[in-house]
């Protein structure tokens, strides 16, 4: 629904109506058309009511309660369109009075549809059994026949009705609706006869008189309406008109009769009063009691619905509080499973603090342990020194104890020597004693005894025993200070080895406290390693606890991501959500490259379980860029050919599967060794491949030569039609030359309108160079030409390709220009020449028109050139046409001559040729149609679009699909009174008009 004259898209409308069925409604519908300026365009306005139309006739049957709410709104644009003096506006005015109608009289009569499909019992029942309200309601048909016959008159009195002009997208436009009036009309015309017909069987012809004169105008203006609609091409392709009765028939007398008498009767049926009133009372009583029983069966048949309703909404009503009680429940879960896992993280806190504050303990008590361990190699290597000091101790108190024995012995071999010396000397004296006592008795004795007295004792002379005693006093008193210098030595060692004993008593208490100190700080410094081993394992298996917590809530939030990527593809509102195959493309290598990353983080998650950080990064990305892909897969399927979107799609769903299944598998610690993401990566590949084949295929021209080729193809377009141009005037003198009479005219008219096309395109290309300009510079800001261009890259391949479509066109026009005024080429090579022309020029507008200002001059002027040329092409064709016309030597058919086998074989031979003919037709409609769609696959147009815009339809086959997501959908059947024709045409002259119309 846009302000450009073309009639609205039937897969457009397709859509919208399916979406109104998936949504049970049309508030989704409404929720957009409220923001449309439809004050401001009455094109849009236009458009607008007839999808609206659409919508009440084929949508959900919510749709006219919905529309309803806004039929104020609907009567305020009518009387806005109304009271402004435009060809639109005046149809605008008309097509809401239409819709306003039409939904009142729905509303109410609910038993008859917007689309007025309704059997013969179903407008009895709605009609009921009072006279009244069987006339109330034929005012009421004569009201809504009145509505839509107003329109279609209106629609065809604006418009030529020539092919030329049925078949341009501006009369389409205004055409387009009426395919729907005439659906309308045929029903109502049909309601309009039962019930006349039920209107006489109860009333005299005279009380009918103006309901018979209503019926009689509306039938002529309906037989009128689809007179003309079936001379037009356009309705041929579309709709199969049905016939109306002539209105005048043969009576039996001969005499001409009218077809309404002849049905209803003459308007006085010859009734006396008495009878009619007595029949009248006759049919009220049996009215009344028919009336009686039918009140009675729809009372019983209202009350077992009412009840069957109750039970129905006890049941929905316990249902909601089933639903509510487990959303209560749920929500309580989730609730909990917030707070364990708040909990949980805040135990995870507290223990990784009580981890850091254990290892900061342990290695404390390590350097500790290591500062006690170097005190007691210290204390080891000092009780070794003393235990080596005790030792020389030991050995000089042995040795002082030898010397002190040698001491005692000398001491008691002096004493000896002493007591030995004192008995020699008592000796000595008792001798010289006697000696005294010899000399006295030496007077007495004889001189032999006296010598040998002498002889003994004269050694023992006085002088001897002096010396003897001196010598003996001087030893006395060297041995005496050797004794007490020995003695001083004795007790100097005693006291030097008390004080050594005492030195290493006290050296052994203290290295055996200390021995007993360290054993208790090594024992308890044992039992703190074994309780921090055992703390370090609880925190390690803690650890692994919460790693793997931590790892099921990122897969339960991953899989909900992908799950809500998976309900957005049977989202209704979805459908409106378009994606290019470029952001596709981009999304599914950033997918692949997330998965390599789940795949790494998976194996060191495997080989280190203590660390989940890779892996939960890994999942976290892989889960947001699947989702998106798959949301921006089945975005792009809405704008890919059949075949590619049913693909995009079944991949979309199986890549949500695969995802869902690696990421349960990841849940549990028995699968958690064989998730593998191999699968995924292989849908994502194809989804990628997808992807590569729906992008356009000019992709091979760089970026930074997009500005510099854009310039180049609209200078080389302006050349080739200056070009054109000139050779036009050439041909024009030759033509002069050469010809003369009606060939020169007739060439001088196609020349000139040929002339007057390149000069409109000539212009419609200026005005499009300026646009561009004017977007390049209002759209660039602080980038250049080039990056702009670079940067709007699919819009720039547009007009590339509009460009060279323009020149190429002008270039073929002026050789099939030149083939006919030589006579060597067909006239409708240069008609096709002119179509083509104006397509690419209209395909020029679009692509210049898609980035501009809506208020821009430029804009105004390019749409302005653009209707010249659309006009200058029809000049073409027509004058064309006329001189083939002129030119073309017809040949009389007279076949008085013959006879009847004659005529008989002749019109065989044109029945085979007619046969002939139509295969060849149907041959190369089927050529035509192949070539267009290579030709939009080429150019990266999905084929879709193509087919509906160009009214050709192309049949490719559905794949069987498991996917609850509905195919594409085909076109809606039209009622049976109003079915699309299957006869192909049979003349030549249509054959042309069709090529025209391509």
């Amino acid at each position: 629904i846009n302000s450009t004259e073309t009639p609205v898209k039937e897969k457009h409308a397709r859509r919208i109506i399916l979406g109104t069925h998936r949504e049970k409604g049309a508030y989704t519908f409404w929720s957009y058309a409220l923001g449309f300026p439809l004050a401001s365009s009455s094109i849009l306005s236009w458009k607008f009511c007839h999808v609206l139309h659409k919508v009440l006739r084929d949508g959900h049957r919510n749709v006219l309660q919905d529309c309803m709410r806004h039929h104020s709104s609907l009567v305020e644009i009518g009387k806005l369109w109304a009271h402004l003096h435009d060809k639109y506006g005046q149809l605008v005015a008309l097509y809401t009075k239409l819709l306003c109608t039409k939904m009142e009289f729905h509303v109410k009569h609910m038993e008859i549809p917007p689309n007025l499909e309704a059997t013969d019992e179903v407008l009895e029942r709605t009609a009921g059994t009072d006279i009244n309200n069987v006339f109330q309601l034929t005012v009421e048909v004569f009201d809504y026949m009145d509505t839509e016959l107003r329109l279609a008159e209106t629609v065809l009195r604006q418009l030529n009705t020539s092919i030329a002009i049925s078949t341009l997208t501006s009369g389409q436009c205004r055409l387009a609706p009426l395919i729907q009036v005439i659906q309308d009309c045929s029903h109502l015309y049909h309601f309009t006869v039962k019930l006349l017909f039920k209107l006489h069987a109860c009333l005299p012809a005279d009380t009918l008189q103006g309901h018979r004169d209503r019926f009689h105008d509306q039938f002529h203006s309906l037989k009128t309406f689809f007179n003309k609609a079936r001379d037009m091409l356009y309705f041929k392709r579309l709709i199969q008109i049905p016939k109306l009765p002539d209105v005048r028939t043969q009576s039996d007398g001969g005499e001409q009769m009218d077809i309404f008498d002849q049905t209803f009767g003459p308007p006085n049926g010859g009734f006396d009063d008495r009878d009619l009133q007595i029949e009248s009372l006759k049919r009220d009583l049996e009215l009344l009691r028919a009336e009686l029983e039918r009140v009675k069966a729809e009372a019983q048949r209202y009350i077992t619905q009412l009840k069957s309703q109750i039970n129905s909404l006890e049941a929905e009503l316990e249902e909601q509080r089933a639903q509510k009680q487990r959303a209560l429940v749920e929500n309580e879960q989730l609730r909990m499973e917030l707070e364990a896992m708040r909990r949980r993280n805040a135990e995870y806190d507290s223990l990784q603090t009580t981890f850091i504050e254990a290892e900061k303990r342990a290695q404390a008590t390590e350097q500790r342990y290591n500062k006690l361990k170097e005190k007691h190699t210290e204390l080891v290597t000092s009780h070794a020194e003393l235990l080596r000091k005790s030792a020389d101790t030991v050995k000089m108190l042995s040795a002082t104890q030898q010397t002190q024995d040698e001491v005692e012995r000398t001491k008691q071999q002096l004493s000896f020597e002493v007591d030995r010396i004192k008995q020699e000397a008592d000796m000595k004296v008792g001798c010289y004693s006697e000696y005294r006592g010899l000399s006295h008795i030496t007077g007495q004795t004889s001189p032999q005894t006296f010598s040998t007295i002498c002889v003994f004792w004269l050694p023992l002379s006085p002088i001897c025993l002096f010396q003897t005693s001196v010598q003996m006093n001087s030893s006395m008193t060297a041995l005496q200070a050797e004794k007490e210098r020995l003695m001083r030595s004795v007790s100097e060692k005693e006291a030097e080895l008390s004080s050594l004993r005492q030195a290493a008593q006290v050296q052994q208490s203290s290295l055996q406290q200390e021995r007993e100190r360290n054993s208790r700080e090594l024992g308890e410094l044992q039992g703190k390693l074994q309780d921090k081993a055992s703390q370090e394992e609880l925190l390690k298996q803690k650890l692994l606890e919460e790693q793997f917590a931590l790892l099921q809530g990122t897969v339960t939030e991953a899989e909900n991501i992908i799950q809500d990527a998976v309900a957005k593809l049977d989202d209704p509102l979805h459908i409106r959500c378009t994606s290019s195959p470029d952001y596709l493309v981009s999304r599914a290598e950033s997918t692949l490259t997330s998965i390599d990353k789940l795949k790494k983080g998976h194996a060191e998650y495997l080989t280190n379980m203590n660390d989940a950080g890779a892996l939960l990064r890994a999942l976290t990305q892989f889960s947001h860029l699947a989702a998106d892909t798959i949301v921006n897969g089945s975005a792009t399927a809405h704008m890919a050919p059949t075949d590619h979107a049913d693909k995009l799609t079944e991949n979309c769903r199986t890549c949500a599967t695969e995802s869902l299944q690696f990421l349960k598998d990841l849940k549990t610690k028995i699968t958690l060794q064989k998730a593998d993401p191999a699968f995924i990566r292989v849908i994502v590949q194809k989804i990628l491949h997808l992807g590569q084949e729906l992008r356009p295929k000019s992709m091979d021209i760089r970026q930074d030569e997009l500005g510099d080729l854009v310039d180049k193809e609209m200078a080389a377009t302006s050349a080739a039609i200056e070009e054109a141009v000139r050779r036009i005037d050439e041909m024009m003198n030759q033509a002069r030359k050469d010809t003369s009479g009606m060939k020169l005219e007739v060439n001088e008219r196609i020349l000139n309108s040929c002339t007057d096309l390149m000069k409109a395109i000539r212009m419609l290309v200026v005005a499009s160079t300026d646009l561009q300009k004017e977007i390049v510079e209002g759209g660039r800001g602080a980038a250049t030409i080039k990056e702009f261009y670079a940067r709007n890259s699919r819009w720039t391949e547009g007009l590339i390709s509009a460009a060279k479509a323009v020149g190429w066109g002008a270039t073929e026009m002026v050789e099939s220009a030149d083939k006919v005024v030589l006579h060597t080429g067909k006239y409708e090579e240069l008609i096709v020449c002119s179509h083509e022309i104006a397509a690419s020029t209209a395909q020029l507008v679009a692509a210049s028109k898609v980035k501009a200002d809506r208020n821009s001059k430029k804009l105004s002027t390019l749409q302005q050139a653009s209707r010249l040329v659309n006009e200058m092409a029809a000049n073409v064709v027509a004058s064309t046409k006329t001189g083939q016309e002129h030119l073309e030597e017809k040949d009389t058919m007279d076949f008085s001559g013959m006879s009847l086998i004659k005529l008989k074989k002749e019109e065989m031979e044109s029945q085979v040729k007619v046969l002939e003919l139509e295969s060849q037709l149907e041959n190369e409609r089927l050529r035509l149609g192949e070539l267009r769609k290579k030709h939009y696959v080429l150019a990266g147009v999905p084929l879709d679009q193509v087919s509906e815009g160009n009214g050709e339809t192309f049949s490719t086959t559905h794949p069987v699909s498991m996917s609850p997501k509905p195919t594409k959908p085909t076109l809606m059947k039209k009622p049976a009174l109003a079915q699309k024709p299957n006869i192909p045409p049979k003349t030549m002259q249509h054959i042309l008009d069709l090529f025209v119309n391509s």
